[in-house]
C-alpha cells in the first residue's frame, strides 16, 4: 500500500464540509468532516464514514447538479500519497476500527488517526498525532485554495471546469464544461479569402460570397467575414444553451438598421449567427427546462432603475437559494435564466415568476409595469412573466444583435450589476472573446444545474 492516493475535497452542499478519501481496493474509502482536517493535535474531529466512491472521482473539482447526489461545488482542497501504519491491510484495520496513516499531501503532513466510536460505523474521530508535523491551532478554513487550479468554490462555482453525473457510469461521469477552441487555422483561411470561396469550418466545407459586406455600421464598420469569423470563434461556449433546441435566425440581408425577416432552423446543430432561440422544445410538447425573468425597460426607465430591479431579483433568488444567472441583452435590457428539472410547463414557470415579479414590484412600484398596463403607464419597466410561452422567442447567449457595432448578448456574474461600467451593450463581436478569455462564461454554472423550483409563500 506504499504511495497509494488519498484525496480531500472542500464540498459546500446542503452544508460544508470536508470529504477526506483513501483508495483502497479500487474504490475511495471516504468520510465526511464537517469542521475538516487539521495539524493541530489538541482537535478532535467529528468525521462521518460514508459509502465508497469511485477511484474517477479522485481529482473531481467542479460542480454536482443540485438535483443530485451531493450537489454542490468540489474543489481538491488537498491530495497526495499515504502509507498505512502498523498494517498491510487498510480495509482490515477499518473493519477493526482504526486507521492510522502517514500523510505526504501539501497540506496534510504526519500522521492522521481515524477512530470509530462506539460500535456505529458511521461515527468517528479524526486526530492528528503529536509529531514534527503538528502545528498548534492549525485550521483548515485559513487555507481554502484548490492545491490543483487554485481557486476558491466560489470561484469554482461561478466557472466551473467540469461537471459531475452521478447518474452517469464512473468513466463517464465527469463532464468537462470547457469548450473547444477553435483551430487557429480556419480563421486565417477565412482572412485570406478574397470576396467569396469555399471556407473549410467545423468539418464542413461553406460556399461564402460577399465576405467584404458591411453588415453593421460602426468605425470601422462590421463586415460579413468579421461576423462569421467571431460566430466560428465563439461557437464552442454557445453551442451547449442551442445544441438540440429550435432555432430563429433574424436575418437582416441589407445589414443592421434594415428591414429583417425571420427563419426558422431547428434543432439548432451550429450558431444563430444573428439570432433569437426558442424555449426549448417548443412545438412538440409544452416543457420547458429554463425559467426567464424578463426585464424591459420603457421608455422612462434609466439603466440604474433597471439594475435596480435587476438586484432586487437577484436578493429574491438569493434568499429561495436558487441557482440562477443573469445576461445583458446588447441592446436595452436584462434577462433572468433559471435553469430547472424537466417536467414544468409554461403555465408552471409563468406562474412561478409571476409570483416573484410581483413581489419585487411591491418593493418599487414607482419603476414597474405590467404586460396588460403598458398603455395606462406607459414608459416604465415592463416585468414581463408573459416571456415564459410556447413560441416566445429568447436571445441566445453571446449573439449578436442588429445595431451600430455589432454589441452582444452577454452573460455576466451577479456581482457585475454593481459594475458602474456595466451597460446593456457594453461588449461587440470585437470585445467579448477577450472578455471570455479573461473572465469565462458566468452561464457555464447553469449547465447540468437543473434544480426543482421552490415554492413563494
Amino acid at each position: 500500500m506504499s504511495g497509494a492516493r488519498f484525496v480531500v475535497q472542500r464540498h459546500r452542499a446542503s452544508r460544508l464540509h470536508y470529504d477526506l478519501r483513501f483508495e483502497i481496493d479500487g474504490v475511495l474509502v471516504s468520510w465526511a468532516v464537517p469542521k475538516g482536517p487539521t495539524l493541530d493535535p489538541a482537535a478532535r474531529r467529528l468525521a462521518v464514514h460514508v459509502e465508497d466512491h469511485p477511484v474517477e472521482y479522485l481529482l473531481f473539482e467542479g460542480v454536482i447538479p443540485s438535483r443530485e447526489y451531493g450537489g454542490g461545488d468540489v474543489i481538491v482542497w488537498d491530495t497526495g500519497t499515504y502509507e498505512p501504519v502498523h498494517t498491510d491491510d487498510p480495509a482490515a484495520a477499518i473493519a477493526a476500527g482504526e486507521l492510522h496513516v502517514e500523510m505526504h499531501g501539501e497540506k496534510l503532513q504526519g500522521r492522521l488517526v481515524l477512530v470509530r466510536r462506539g460500535t456505529d460505523d458511521q461515527q468517528w474521530m479524526l486526530l492528528h498525532k503529536h509529531d514534527e508535523h503538528a502545528v498548534t491551532g492549525w485550521d483548515p478554513e485559513d487555507h481554502p485554495r484548490s492545491v490543483l487550479s487554485g481557486r476558491t468554490n466560489e470561484e469554482v462555482k461561478a466557472d466551473p471546469d467540469r461537471l459531475w453525473r452521478s447518474d452517469a457510469p464512473a468513466d463517464r461521469a465527469s463532464v468537462s464544461l470547457v469548450p473547444e477552441p477553435l483551430p487557429t487555422e480556419a480563421i486565417d483561411e477565412l482572412a485570406a479569402l478574397g470576396t467569396h470561396g469555399t471556407w473549410e469550418v467545423f468539418g464542413r466545407r461553406l460556399k461564402v460570397t460577399n465576405l467584404d459586406k458591411v453588415l453593421f455600421p460602426g468605425d470601422p464598420p462590421v463586415t460579413k467575414r468579421e461576423l462569421l469569423a467571431y460566430a466560428a470563434r465563439i461557437a464552442p461556449t454557445s453551442l451547449p444553451y442551442l445544441r438540440g433546441r429550435p432555432v430563429n435566425l433574424h436575418r437582416f440581408p441589407d445589414g443592421a438598421g434594415s428591414k429583417g425577416f425571420w427563419h426558422k432552423q431547428r434543432p439548432a446543430h451550429a450558431p444563430a449567427w444573428l439570432g433569437a432561440w426558442d424555449n426549448p422544445d417548443a412545438d412538440e410538447d409544452e416543457t420547458t427546462t429554463y425559467v426567464v425573468i424578463d426585464l424591459d425597460p420603457g421608455e422612462r426607465t434609466t439603466w440604474e432603475e433597471l439594475l435596480v430591479l435587476a438586484r432586487l431579483h437577484r436578493t429574491a433568488l438569493e434568499h429561495l437559494g436558487v441557482t440562477a444567472g443573469a445576461k445583458v441583452t446588447g441592446q436595452r435590457g436584462i434577462q433572468i435564466w433559471v435553469p430547472v428539472v424537466p417536467g414544468y410547463t409554461f403555465d408552471d414557470t409563468r406562474a412561478w415568476v409571476e409570483g416573484i415579479s410581483r413581489t419585487v414590484g411591491k418593493v418599487v412600484p414607482e419603476l414597474v409595469s405590467w404586460k396588460w398596463e403598458v398603455k395606462a403607464r406607459g414608459g416604465l419597466a415592463r416585468l414581463d412573466y408573459t416571456q415564459n410561452a410556447i413560441n416566445k422567442t429568447l436571445v441566445a447567449p453571446y449573439s449578436p444583435r442588429p445595431a451600430a457595432g455589432a454589441p452582444v448578448s452577454v452573460p455576466i456574474g451577479w456581482d457585475e450589476l454593481d459594475d458602474p461600467e456595466l451597460r446593456p451593450d457594453r461588449w461587440t463581436i470585437r470585445t467579448v472573446l477577450d472578455r471570455l478569455e479573461s473572465v469565462g462564461d458566468p452561464f457555464r454554472v447553469l449547465l447540468g444545474a437543473a434544480q426543482e423550483l421552490p415554492e413563494l409563500t
